[in-house]
């Protein structure tokens, strides 16, 4: 199956959410079944990302947007692990603070943004400036319709500095929104996750559809495309992203350095040292050979004659 292909927002297509199936899983009947092809992918991914790094001349932006328990921490745990920190790192954007707040909404995000040879992953991203913005009214509507461009602009930027952008949005029922909360409720070790926050921002459900739908709608471009991810089943959506971000890291094509030294002078230089330590360790087995002949020789000898002194008796006294 291409879910490159399946879950895009194509560019100048409508996104309407309603006529999507939260639950899909592509045909997949057994859970297991995916879990070996996520595996297989994730292994892709770690060699994907190390040539990537060697390369030093690309870069890919990984933006996870969703919906309260939506799944963007369980995404970097079960598919992003994976990669090695020394190129990859994950970003997570918070309510903007006061220094953030005197600048445009783009100035925190740039900051953050992949350098050559870096994979970069947002756990909420500058999407937040249309999506809760507009919900909860932060700004007048002439402000966040203006982002749209901008963001289009800030991405386009990005691409052409050699940054491949791919992002997804974890799309889950309002009901397995619900039954995830109240399950952390049972979990103790998920409990901080809880505030009342949560269950507050349910009643603002249908806008914030209506948000990421013009969202994906007016910014999913082919330098940046938006991938819908039917995400109430754990497993399948780690699959499906796993795929998709393996398939993009190999059409970026990464090809290996040319090493910066001549390979077999260096050869030729371990080969002479081991040689020379060669010399070395035989000299000092002759040498000790040497002192244990030597030895051997100083030492004195027993014959077939020699034979031990037989113990005189002890006199008993009368």
């Amino acid at each position: 199956m291409d879910y490159r292909s399946k879950f895009i927002v194509k560019p100048g297509s409508t996104v309407k959410l309603n006529k999507i199936d939260p639950a899909h899983t592509a045909g997949f009947k057994s859970k297991n079944e995916a879990l070996e092809i996520l595996a297989g992918n994730q292994k892709k991914l770690a060699e994907l990302q190390y040539e990537l790094y060697a390369e030093n001349k690309q870069s890919l932006l990984i933006v996870l947007q969703a919906l309260d328990a939506g799944g963007k921490d369980g995404t970097i745990n079960h598919v992003l692990a994976p990669m090695n920190p020394q190129g990859c790192r994950v970003h997570g954007f918070k309510g903007p603070t006061q220094d953030e707040l005197a600048h445009d909404f783009l100035w925190r995000v740039h900051q953050h943004a992949p350098k050559n040879g870096e994979v970069v992953i947002f756990n909420r991203s500058h999407y937040e400036d249309v999506l809760i913005a507009r919900v909860h009214n932060l700004v007048p509507k002439k402000v966040w319709q203006q982002r749209y461009n901008f963001i289009n602009g800030f991405e386009k930027l990005l691409s052409c500095n050699n940054t491949k952008i791919i992002k997804f949005f974890l799309y889950i029922s309002k009901e397995e929104q619900l039954k995830r909360f109240e399950s952390r409720l049972d979990e103790p070790d998920k409990h901080w996750k809880i505030s009342e926050g949560d269950y507050s921002e349910r009643q603002y459900w249908d806008g914030y559809i209506e948000a990421f739908e013009d969202a994906m709608t007016k910014c999913s471009t082919e330098d940046a495309p938006w991938f819908i991810i039917p995400a109430n089943q754990k497993w399948f959506r780690n699959l499906a992203i796993s795929k998709i971000v393996v398939e993009t890291l190999e059409s970026m094509k990464m090809k290996m350095p040319q090493p910066t030294v001549d390979i077999n002078e260096i050869r030729k230089l371990i080969a002479a040292e081991k040689a020379k330590a060669g010399v070395k360790a035989k000299a000092v087995v002759k040498d000790k050979a040497g002192i244990k002949a030597k030895a051997d020789v100083n030492k004195p000898s027993k014959t077939a004659t020699d034979k031990p002194e037989k113990a005189r008796p002890k006199k008993h006294k009368k």
